[in-house]
């Protein structure tokens, strides 16, 4: 029997910041993770010389928290431009950040993804949301996303062709039914910072975190059975008593552990494809997206194009995201996604070589507006057990760190004497 002050369940994002805190808090900690290494569902494979995330991920440096806890020198970020290529019309039509670049935004005026009215209004919520408090973004009540932008006066076009495959493809929710506090809190972090990847891939960020625990904390392979407060059994029939049980699993597996206190709110699912090209598709750092809506897939991005250690030299690493619901595309020779290809990026698709696929069946869990009243979910269960993780926050990196951060500060706070 092994005791402990805290014991954390679960080695992602949220179970690295709440173990990170309450060790500077003067804790014992032991940090358990079922799986073979930390981050969660933020982790990298590598294949043949190729890095491929666990589905296709980006770090918006705007975020408050990863500023806080992330060494963002350390991690050799590769950024996105600001913007967009989208498919429409038989073509790829840029779209920038108004607010970025001033030539390419006079350039851009011309694409055909909407009424030059709407474009100047999304210049002007790009002003209005930047001025605003983050947090304010995210707490004041609101409709569902596309209920919001049709409350702001954007028309059919620019919701179909821009909005939908961008915001559908960060909120994984084509139609666009997730709570519009997320759709104004990620407008705001995208219009503030750049969106990167580090040039070892996303789980550069969980690796991070976890090298900052000391020795001995993050104990690997330990999957947990069942736990009550002060007690967990893993998966190897041990018993290990502590002060206090944090859960930081995602939503299905903490409504696991603690049946009855946690309701698993949903998920959302994508699948990502990685292929190996003999030459970039698209030669800059620009998301590409589905403005036809006709799919399966939803976005494709060149990840060797934005950071270079991606890929070896002299290849490319294309990432290709298909929503639920899709209707097609879950396999990388799907006929329907192989003609949707080469109708983008012509005949050089038939020399894509599969490296790997990537079905997340628990991308994100569901926001949509009745998920989030409130926007932030008590992490308190009782005086010995709490829970933490995106699901409780909202389904981002920023959410997941949050959330445990405010779990450890629970913890901290009851420990200190009256």
């Amino acid at each position: 029997m092994n005791q402990s002050d805290v014991i954390v369940v679960g080695a992602g994002l949220a179970g690295l910041a709440c173990a990170q805190d309450l060790v500077e808090g003067g804790c014992s900690v032991r940090l358990l993770e079922a799986s073979d290494g930390p981050g969660g569902r933020v982790r990298t494979d590598e294949v043949e010389g190729f890095l491929l995330d666990r589905g296709f991920q980006v770090l918006l440096e705007a975020y408050p928290e990863c500023r806080k806890r992330l060494d963002y020198d350390a991690l050799e970020l590769g950024a996105f431009s600001q913007g967009a290529l989208v498919r429409f019309g038989g073509g790829l039509h840029k779209v920038v950040d108004p607010g970025a670049d001033l030539m390419e935004a006079l350039r851009a005026v011309k694409a055909p993804v909407g009424p030059l009215a709407d474009k100047i209004r999304v210049a002007r919520l790009r002003s209005e949301y930047l001025r605003a408090d983050a947090d304010a973004l995210l707490e004041d009540p609101a409709p569902s996303t596309l209920e919001l932008l049709q409350r702001l006066g954007f028309g059919p076009e620019i919701i179909h062709r821009f909005f939908r495959p961008f915001f559908g493809g960060v909120l994984l929710d084509p139609e666009l039914g997730v709570s519009g506090r997320l759709f104004r809190y990620y407008f705001r972090m995208f219009s503030e910072g750049r969106a990167s990847v580090p040039d070892r891939g996303m789980g550069a960020l969980s690796r991070q975190l976890a090298d900052r625990l000391p020795e001995g904390v993050l104990e690997l392979g330990q999957r947990v059975e069942s736990l009550e407060p002060g007690r967990v059994r893993t998966e190897d029939g041990r018993t290990h008593e502590c002060e206090v049980v944090v859960v930081a699993a995602q939503g299905p597996e903490a409504a696991r552990l603690l049946p009855g206190q946690v309701v698993d709110p949903g998920s959302r699912s994508v699948t990502c494809h990685y292929f190996d090209a003999p030459e970039p598709p698209v030669r800059e750092p620009l998301l590409v997206l589905d403005g036809e809506g006709e799919g399966p897939a939803n976005n494709v991005a060149v990840l060797s194009e934005v950071a270079p250690g991606y890929a070896p030299d002299g290849r490319a690493l294309v990432s290709v995201s298909v929503l639920e619901g899709a209707g097609g595309g879950e396999a990388p020779d799907d006929p329907a996604l192989q003609a949707q290809m080469a109708a983008w990026f012509g005949a050089g698709v038939k020399h894509w070589r599969p490296l790997r696929s990537y079905r997340i069946p628990h991308a994100q869990p569901r926001q949509l507006p009745a998920d989030l009243e409130p926007v932030r979910r008590p992490v308190r269960l009782d005086d010995r057990l709490l829970v933490c993780g995106d699901h409780r926050e909202n389904a981002s990196l920023n959410g997941a760190l949050a959330s445990g951060a405010r779990a450890a500060r629970e913890i901290l706070r009851a420990r200190q004497p009256v």
